[in-house]
């Protein structure tokens, strides 16, 4: 009998051996810190995204970049506010395709680091624009790059590197820290909006650099991940950092384990032939690469970034005097609902809460869509406040359930997805595909407003239902488990639908584990269970 086996689809109750593991388990502050300094990479990503949106109601933006019109003042034309929002996932999108060999490479700390420490580029110069709006929509680009890169490694590291009851937690900081930077930045552009110079968006370009060198010198001292430690030869770093993570000594019993776990995986994958990356889309891993692409797409797909990449420019629209303030009160909801999703996370399982998700944020959309379309009135939108209001709760309504749901759980969903040695270019390409549709909605989404209105809100709505029912038929319940433990319920092909009461079958020789301590000689190990 292998390591694991299935059992019975009837619901079953975990094995007091699970139960064991899982209490031996401690919630630590290095693991809690290493995925608060990690996340720093995910506030990067919120505030640069979240800032474009103030920039193009500031007179001095306007005044360098945009077009004057007699009755409008300093405008932007559809495409050009599309290019410049749209070049920073589109460099995302080449950031996060190059990210999982860089990161396999270098190793995930190297590979966060120099990402980081990358993007200050851009910033740059966007900072230097003075005139050409195709400068700053070019610094954009090649901040989008290091902020890809770092979209794909920093919950490749988290999840690598968090213990089995903390890593969902800790890989939803991810959003969560997201969040928190698009919040930042609107305070920010609220602060320095009514300045008459280039200070008004240099300022909150230039806070960049301050993320930038947190997360690019942090991350220096923080361990490697396990995981890759290991597969590098590391033994003994790894078993050390699993034991500290979970604080624990090292020769602890469901330290064996996992060591145990990351040996035999390695060694089947080492019976095989030499892996090609291109094997995400063999037999044996196409069914989960498509799940991931998915899941990354239908996070952009729910239509979350349609408030924070426009939001000043939608609300302005129902009549609102001082549309920065609306931007303001979403960012805080958004802020303070992820912080209820980690709750989520931790406490209800992974399809249940994105089954609810998508539902909710359907019948949000569906109200934006009729009341906005047949309500409120386009000509003078003061005339129906009560219209105006509506459309304002809503948008709310809609972001308590991407907050809480699909915002931090994609995230964790898609970094315990895949196995060890396809992990790296699967998980490259499935937030690629997340960044594809990041690109795709900001370069589209004024052009597709300016035709059919709040009707664009269907098309979200639409996909919302659709990624409901693609959850429940397609995406298997991983929450408190190993990513060992994961990659054996693909193997054995467990129904998503009684995935929930699966359970592992634990090693007898992991038994005795804690009876029979390791023994460290050189960077061999030897323990009960044989020489690794």
């Amino acid at each position: 009998m292998g390591l694991f086996s299935k059992k019975s689809a009837a619901p079953q109750t975990q094995s007091q051996d699970e139960i064991d593991l899982a209490a031996e388990q401690k919630v630590t502050f290095r693991a809690v810190f290493l995925g608060v300094v990690a996340s720093v990479g995910g506030f990067m990503f919120g505030y640069v995204s979240g800032q474009i949106s103030g920039f193009f109601d500031m007179e001095d933006f306007g005044r360098r970049f945009g077009n004057y019109q007699d009755a409008d003042g300093w405008v932007f034309s559809a495409y050009r506010q599309g290019a410049i929002v749209a070049l920073l996932p589109a460099g995302a999108l080449l950031g996060s395709l190059v990210a999982g060999r860089i990161a396999d490479t270098l190793g995930r700390r190297i590979a966060i680091s120099s990402s980081a420490l990358f993007s200050c580029i851009g910033t740059i110069i966007e900072i230097a624009s003075t005139t050409h709006w195709a400068q700053f929509a070019v610094g954009r680009l090649i901040t989008g790059i290091g902020i890809g890169a770092l979209s794909v490694v920093v919950p490749m590291y988290q999840s690598e590197s968090a213990p089995a009851i903390l890593r969902g937690i800790l890989v939803s900081c991810y959003q969560l820290f997201i969040t928190l930077g698009i919040w930042t930045a609107e305070m920010i552009n609220y602060g320095t909006h009514d300045l008459n110079n280039s200070a008004s968006w240099r300022i909150p370009n230039g806070i960049s650099f301050l993320w930038a060198l947190v997360l690019g010198g942090g991350i220096l001292f923080l361990p490697e991940s396990p995981r890759y430690a290991y597969r590098v030869g590391r033994e003994d770093e790894a078993r050390n950092t699993i034991a500290r993570l979970a604080g624990l000594e090292p020769s602890a019993r469901s330290v064996n384990m996992q060591i145990d776990e990351i040996r035999m995986k390695l060694e089947e994958e080492k019976a095989g032939a030499d892996t090609k990356w291109y094997e995400i889309f063999g037999p044996a891993l196409l069914r989960r690469t498509l799940i991931g692409i998915i899941l990354q797409s239908g996070q952009q797909l729910t239509g979350a970034n349609f408030f924070f990449y426009y939001g000043t420019t939608i609300f302005k629209a129902t009549g609102l005097s001082d549309s920065y303030v609306t931007q303001i009160i979403l960012g805080s909801v958004n802020a303070g609902c992820t912080v209820a999703g980690l709750w989520v996370v931790k406490n209800v399982g992974r399809r249940k809460a994105l089954i609810g998700g998508a539902l909710w944020m359907t019948m949000c959309f569906l109200v934006y869509s009729f009341v906005g379309r047949f309500v409120l009135d386009p000509v003078n939108p003061a005339s129906t406040p009560q219209a105006g209001n509506v459309l304002i709760v809503f948008s709310c309504f809609f972001i308590v359930a991407f907050a809480t749901t699909w915002g931090p759980l994609v995230w964790a969903v898609v970094a315990e997805l895949y196995p060890a040695r396809y992990r790296a270019p699967a998980m490259a390409l499935a937030t690629a595909s997340n960044w594809l549709w990041n690109f795709l909605m900001s370069l589209f989404t004024r052009p597709i407003t300016d035709s059919i209105g709040y009707f664009y809100g269907l098309v979200f709505a639409g996909c919302c239902l659709a990624l409901a029912a693609f959850v429940w038929l397609f995406v298997i319940e991983s929450k408190d488990r190993t990513l060992e433990e994961i990659e054996t319920m693909y193997n054995q092909k467990v129904s998503p639908r009684h995935s929930n009461h699966w359970h592992a079958e634990v090693p007898s020789g992991s038994r005795d584990a804690e009876e029979k301590p390791e023994v460290h000689s050189g960077s061999a190990t030897t323990s009960s269970h044989g020489e690794v």
